[in-house]
């Protein structure tokens, strides 16, 4: 009897393949309508870019994701306004075509779900019955107006940038985010740690499309595709 493959345990869960939640800051959404000061930008393990510390004048505490060109003492606004600056968070209906955006909500009041890792942004291109905003992949989804979205880029773009060196760092470095930190090819593992491995040399043995029916352990490789639905 064969082992589980990697796709087998990463989906059943478990300490191995699950984010670290305890170390976490708190989770990052849009924060409720009003004015902010920012108290401290700081590091949030499990993410790319940096966090923003808000507070409004009540003393309340709230987290958001930091953009490209924020400081201690900055004031930011949240909900409505009139000319949106870096940094504040509004509707996607009042925010001007060819500004960018990041942390862009999918269903008014989720707190942001598209462009939340460091230096990713999206582009708004058009206004209408919806927004049509362009994604960092090049895709142009359309949101709806009352969903909202925070004015400027992620901060943290150099991140990618920084060498890593050594393949103990780069385990650590993912293992914070939950990641593999590589990637071992099917056909070079044994035959009983994967469907296409043994043999004398490295090859598949078999046809490397299965069906979308296929049960677990065998349902490796490329996937059929879909059928094309009859209207």
């Amino acid at each position: 009897m064969g082992k589980r493959i990697i796709p087998q345990r990463r989906g059943k869960g478990g300490l191995t393949y699950r984010s670290p939640s305890h170390r976490h800051v708190a989770p990052m959404r849009i924060p409720s309508d009003g004015t902010y000061t920012v108290r401290d930008i700081i590091h949030a393990p499990g993410r790319t870019g940096p966090v923003l510390v808000l507070s409004d004048g009540n003393g309340k505490k709230e987290y958001q994701i930091a953009f490209n060109g924020a400081f201690v003492d900055q004031k930011i606004t949240v909900g409505k306004v009139d000319s949106a600056n870096t940094g504040d968070s509004t509707y996607l209906g009042l925010i001007p075509d060819g500004s960018l955006v990041y942390n862009i909500e999918t269903v008014p009041g989720d707190g942001g779900k598209l462009c939340r890792t460091a230096g990713s942004a999206a582009q708004v291109i058009s206004h209408g019955e919806m927004v049509s905003v362009k994604l960092p992949s090049g895709a142009i989804k359309s949101i709806h107006p009352q969903c909202r979205a925070s004015v400027g880029y992620v901060a943290g773009a150099g991140a990618k940038d920084i060498p890593i060196l050594k393949a103990g760092r780069r385990v650590h470095y993912y293992q914070s985010k939950a990641k593999r930190p590589f990637s071992v090819r099917g056909v070079a593992m044994n035959a009983i740690n994967h469907p296409h491995g043994g043999g004398n040399h490295q090859h598949v043995g078999r046809a490397s499309t299965v069906g979308r029916g296929t049960p677990p352990g065998r349902k490796v490789g490329r996937l059929s595709p879909q059928r094309r639905k009859v209207k």
